[in-house]
Formats: structure tokens, C-alpha cells, sequence
């Protein structure tokens, strides 16, 4: 239990924090220094062998507007308002790429300048390999600083620079997309061996559902009589942080955003080869079973041996979404009901992440422009 003035506490996460002062800076101010242990003895031996190397002592109990204080109070809130994946996310960024630079900086040495630098430096060494994070890592974790930055200064913190001003310069990534003659080569191998994991695939293809969307798909979220799929949950693997020996665990939830909970309507023919996999009136799809699921990484990983067994170059499960879109577009879908199957908040989600135009499709168009051309 800790003691009185120890400046040793149990944090809402279930770990134990430490804090000691550290030399003061050149301009005199106090710099405080952290660690953190599972337990409070852990903890506390940790802040007495850094108390020891920089001959200081525990910190005594005052608010302090280090970078490290305001960030630990904004994740205590946003934690409650994001599901679990979120929040694990943002923890890992936290301390593995955030709290180790800015943690023990006041908020007034925060400028521009220095959230640049931590950029660039990410880019080119960050890592565990130290060979350096890629610029959509790096942008993540400039949002989550965003972020804080955000939270202090609506806490009244003074602030010099709210990062709006910095970028990570992204290079927008191709999507891979089945073309139509890969597509009827998948269709017929997953045809001809109708498994629990090659049904899923082909829902994926002619629904556009996710792979934590098909996993966690059960027999009473679909309607025969009304040929409707309802999405209603996600299911993911997470890292457990309460504590227990599994470091991962399964997590059944909601989808990833309001407008992904949607009502799909089921192709004749996808419903006929429902039908035919259906073995119970209740359970998850895929097994026929109340209890027993197939995890997104193994459905991943059934993914890739269906397209080596049909003889098409590689690409990973989302890439079944994007074919899905971009074969609406071409067969003439509406835009907003294509939108809305996909679970887009935005017509122009769909139109610019999710529709990717073929050669097939550019040839058919320019093909049109033939007439023009016409000598009479």
C-alpha cells in the first residue's frame, strides 16, 4: 500500500506510477521524471534507483502542467467514450512513441519546432529496428499529440503551438482490386469446395462486409424470408488489459461506427448457397455453432490460400471490400446505396477510398467516344 507522500499511485489501467524530480533545467524550472511497474513494490524500488542516479527524491504532490500529467488525464477520458480497440491503440502510441519525447516537457515547451522534430526523427529512425515508422504510423501519432494538445488547452494550459500547423506527408496507397476475370476464378474454387471459411470469403465478395463483420456474423443478424444480412457486431482479437495471463483477448462489439450498422440486402444466388450452409437456426454463420467462432486472422489466413489454390497473385482480405465497390460501380449502382451497404457516413468515402476504377471499365468508357470518330 502506498505510503503518505511516497508520490507513488495506482493508476485507473491497474499499473502503478512513480514520480521523482529530476535536475532542474538551465532556466531553472523543476523537471519531474516517471516510471511506472505492475506493482507498487516494483514501482517503488523503480523511483528509488532513479531517485538514486539523479540524486534527487520523490516529487512532492503539486499539479504540475508536464506534457505526461495532461496526456494521463485525456486517456482516463477518452477510454470511456472509444471501444477497446481504440483505446489500446492509443495506449501503445502512448508509451511507446509519445511519452517517452513529450512526457516530461511542460506543455509551454511544446512548440511547433519541437513536434517537428519528433515527426522527422520517427520517419527516420523510429522503430523498434530503428530503421523508421511509416508516415501513416507517424500521422497517427501526431493526432493522439493533437489531441492532448486539444484537451489542455481547453483545461485552460498554455499552449504555444496546437499542431494544426505540422504535417506527415502521406503517399496515398493502392488498394489492390480483384479484376473480374480473377473474380470468376475465385468464385468458381470457392464453388467448388463450400467450407465454413470459403462461404465467409464469398459473403465478403458480394456483400462488402469486413472481416471482423463476417466472423462475427450469426444466424439470427440474417433473414431468409426478407433476404437481408443486419450488421450489428464486429468481432476482433484485443490485448487484455486487465491484468489476467492471456495477453490477448476476443472481443464481440459493436461496429466501427454508427452508420456501419446497416441492413444488406442478400443476392439470389449468395442466398441460395446460404441456405444450403445453414445447419442451425441460431449461433454464428460461419460454424453453426453458439459458442465456437472463426477468428479474423484465421479467416485472413484461409483468404490467402484460396487465391494460391486459384492461382491469383496475392492481396490481403480487405481487398474483397474494394472489388466489392469497385463491381457495383461498374454493373451501375447508385452511389448512396452503395454507401450505405458499405457503412460509409459519406458518399465520398466510397467514391474516393473505395472505387477503383479497372482497365476494363477505362477501356469500355473510351470505347464510347468510337462515334464521335464515325466517317460518314
Amino acid at each position: 500500500m502506498a505510503g503518505k507522500g511516497e508520490n507513488i499511485y495506482r493508476r485507473k489501467d491497474g499499473r502503478w506510477e512513480g514520480r521523482y524530480i529530476k535536475p532542474r533545467s538551465c532556466a531553472g524550472k523543476t523537471a519531474y521524471g516517471y516510471v511506472y511497474g505492475k506493482t507498487y513494490r516494483e514501482t517503488k524500488a523503480k523511483l528509488h534507483k532513479a531517485a538514486l542516479y539523479f540524486g534527487s527524491e520523490a516529487a512532492p504532490e503539486t499539479d504540475s502542467d508536464l506534457f505526461a500529467s495532461v496526456a494521463m488525464e485525456w486517456f482516463d477520458q477518452i477510454r470511456l467514450q472509444t471501444k477497446e480497440s481504440t483505446g489500446n491503440r492509443y495506449w501503445n502510441l502512448l508509451h511507446s512513441y509519445i511519452l517517452p519525447i513529450y512526457g516530461e516537457q511542460p506543455l509551454e515547451h511544446i512548440t511547433c519546432d519541437f513536434m517537428e522534430s519528433h515527426c522527422n526523427a520517427l520517419l527516420l529512425s523510429g522503430g523498434r529496428k530503428g530503421t523508421g515508422l511509416s508516415p501513416k504510423t507517424v500521422a497517427d501519432i501526431l493526432s493522439v499529440v493533437r489531441s492532448i494538445i486539444k484537451y489542455a488547452i481547453k483545461k485552460g494550459k498554455n499552449v504555444p503551438c496546437d499542431g494544426n500547423g505540422v504535417r506527415v506527408k502521406q503517399r496515398p496507397r493502392g488498394m489492390r482490386v480483384l479484376s473480374r476475370s480473377e473474380q470468376e476464378k475465385l468464385s468458381r474454387y470457392l464453388y467448388s469446395e463450400p467450407d465454413s471459411f470459403n462461404v465467409g470469403i464469398l459473403i465478403c465478395l458480394f456483400t462488402g462486409l469486413r472481416v471482423g463483420e463476417i466472423c462475427a456474423l450469426r444466424w439470427e443478424d440474417i433473414s431468409i424470408s426478407d433476404q437481408t444480412i443486419c450488421v450489428r457486431h464486429t468481432l476482433q482479437r484485443v490485448q487484455d488489459k486487465s491484468g489476467a495471463d492471456k495477453k490477448t483477448k476476443i472481443a464481440v462489439t459493436v461496429p466501427k461506427s454508427a452508420c456501419s450498422v446497416r441492413i444488406i440486402p442478400i443476392p439470389d444466388a449468395l442466398l441460395g448457397i446460404l441456405t444450403g450452409h445453414k445447419r442451425a437456426s441460431a449461433g454464428y454463420c460461419l460454424t453453426n455453432s453458439e459458442s465456437r467462432f472463426i477468428e479474423p486472422r484465421t479467416m485472413q489466413n484461409r483468404f490467402k490460400r484460396a487465391l494460391k489454390n486459384s492461382g491469383i497473385e496475392p492481396a490481403n482480405f480487405h481487398a474483397l471490400r474494394h472489388t466489392f465497390a469497385t463491381r457495383c460501380i461498374e454493373l451501375g449502382f447508385d452511389v448512396k446505396s452503395l454507401s450505405e451497404i458499405l457503412g460509409h457516413a459519406t458518399i465520398n468515402i466510397t467514391m474516393n477510398r473505395y472505387v477503383h476504377p479497372t482497365l476494363e471499365l477505362k477501356k469500355e468508357n473510351m470505347q464510347k467516344l468510337s462515334s464521335l470518330l464515325a466517317v460518314n
